[in-house]
């Protein structure tokens, strides 16, 4: 058969109000823009006539602005899961403006399959190639978009003309069996390749092309500054000495690294300190710093879901194919996140926390406990099958009158039994082997911001006497305070026991 081409609009037009969309890519990378833009279009035109007009969100991630800016600001998302970082859809989330919930990455394309959250019913994909047989090439990201396709009624493609067709060879596809007939996923170093290098769907579903020609989202980091910089120095030095005590292989095992300009800054500080030797990556998001350590030498070799770099920095890649794709594999999230995997390779997990307590648990995902920045992410996945689990975070922010270390976190993602070490600008706190008070002194000594060491050791003093001290009527004195003067730094126990 031969693929029809449509428009945008026309594409637009298969959407009805109460349907599940599954969009293809992670992060922005690999999301389709002018269909969902066009679907924002039309539920703004639907709501001037009074009609109502939502759809229900699977991704791969977070997004670009066409798909989750867009129709968050068209209110047209019915909910959404499982990760997001616009700022819009998180203002419209935290308004309650509409339904999230926040999930492993590594568990949505099964729980979609074993029909925990709905039917699929349009699978919406952004593509370097088609062929009229359903063979698809992906572009920067792979996401859910295996699960999503096998499961829609329909399927879009936006075939972005901006990505080369050369890319083909660049991706894994393979998705596991459901219970009870899966079998172990057979990786066993990260550049084992277990898939195609296509997705194949049935080219029945498959409702039109839309061409397209539009550049990748990629985003710009910011430039390091003394902070991120100590953090990045700060977490090699500690895998030095972990080798240099036997307690890390000389070998060096896989490095999952999480998203943004911290985690970019400790892979940069890994590829600079050459007592590190030559590592590969098995992680989610392949980020700028990866690309360069590759033209040093210094990765071998990155197997991710997601090619989540700068504009200039894809166009490095798009220019210099015969080198990088040998490099780097793409694979389904579940594929890429997988904590089967992540056992078996022995991966040293390093994840952003947004807050942490003096007793080793850590908030990734919400603000003062209440209000959502992004979500989960990988980072659940990784760090309970680590070989070593590190959380990083600068130790304030807000000028200093935030605290990232608080008596209590506000919201609880990873608990202290799955974080073996936090580091900040400050210092290292090795968690092994330690009890409730033994990991407050070591974190309170080594990486806390000083300004506020004397109120969590104060605090950690007046605890009620227990396995682990806590105070519950001043556990939340700094959230509290923070709400109330703007300035963590105000708290008086006093006011609070």
């Amino acid at each position: 058969m031969t693929l029809k081409k449509i428009t945008a609009e026309e594409a637009a037009s298969y959407v009805r109000h109460n349907d599940n969309i599954g969009f293809s890519g992670f992060t922005p990378a690999g999301c389709p823009k002018n269909v969902p833009l066009s679907i924002a279009k039309r539920a703004e035109e639907e709501h001037k006539k009074g009609n109502p007009f939502s759809i229900g969100i699977f991704t791969g991630a977070s997004t670009g602005d066409a798909i989750d800016g867009a129709l968050a600001r068209a209110n047209a998302i019915k909910f959404r899961t499982p990760y997001q970082s616009n700022k819009d859809l998180r203002a419209l989330l935290n308004s309650n403006g509409t339904h999230y919930f926040d999930m492993h990455l590594s568990e949505l394309a099964q729980s979609l399959r074993y029909g925990f959250l709905g039917k699929v019913d349009v699978a919406i994909i952004e593509a370097a190639d088609v062929t009229d047989e359903g063979e698809i090439i992906l572009t920067e990201a792979v996401g859910i978009s295996p699960t999503i396709c096998r499961l829609a009624d329909k399927i879009i493609v936006e075939l972005n003309h901006f990505h080369p067709k050369e890319i083909r060879g660049m991706h894994d596809i393979y998705e596991p069996e459901d219970p009870p007939l899966r079998r172990e996923i057979p990786i066993y170093t990260p550049s084992d390749r277990i898939g195609t290098p296509y997705l194949k769907v049935n080219p029945e579903k498959i409702i039109g092309i839309v061409d397209t020609n539009n550049r990748a989202d990629g985003n710009k980091f910011s430039p390091l500054d003394d902070v991120t910089l100590a953090i990045g120095k700060n977490v090699s030095d500690f895998l030095v000495r972990e080798m240099k005590a036997g307690r890390i292989p000389a070998s060096f095992p896989p490095v999952q690294s999480g998203v943004g300009n911290v985690a970019n800054a400790v892979l940069g500080s890994m590829g600079e300190n050459k007592e590190i030797p030559a590592f590969n990556i098995y992680t989610e998001v392949i980020q700028d710093a990866v690309i360069k350590l590759m033209n040093e030498g210094r990765v071998k070799f990155a197997s991710g879901c997601s090619l989540s770099v700068s504009p200039d920095v894809l166009k490095e890649v798009y220019d210099r194919l015969d080198f990088f794709k040998d490099k780097i594999l793409l694979r389904p999230e579940e594929i890429s996140n997988n904590p089967e995997v992540a056992r078996r390779l022995g991966l040293i997990a390093i994840n952003t926390a947004l807050e942490a307590d003096i007793f080793g648990n850590i908030n990734s995902t919400h603000v003062l406990g209440t209000k959502m920045m992004n979500g989960l992410g990988g980072s659940g996945d990784f760090t309970r099958a680590a070989y070593l689990s590190i959380f990083t975070t600068p130790s304030t922010a807000k000028d200093g009158k935030i605290s990232a270390f608080a008596p209590m976190v506000s919201h609880l993602d990873h608990s202290e039994h799955s974080v073996k070490i936090i580091i900040t600008e400050h210092g290292v706190a090795d968690l092994r082997g330690k009890s409730p008070v033994q990991r407050a002194r070591v974190i309170i000594d080594n990486c806390v911001d000083p300004a506020y060491r004397p109120l969590l050791n104060e605090y950690l003093n007046m605890g009620i006497k227990g396995h682990t001290p806590q105070n519950l009527k001043c556990c939340f004195a700094f959230h509290q305070e923070f709400a109330k003067s703007g300035d963590m730094h105000n708290v008086d126990w006093k006011n609070y026991s």
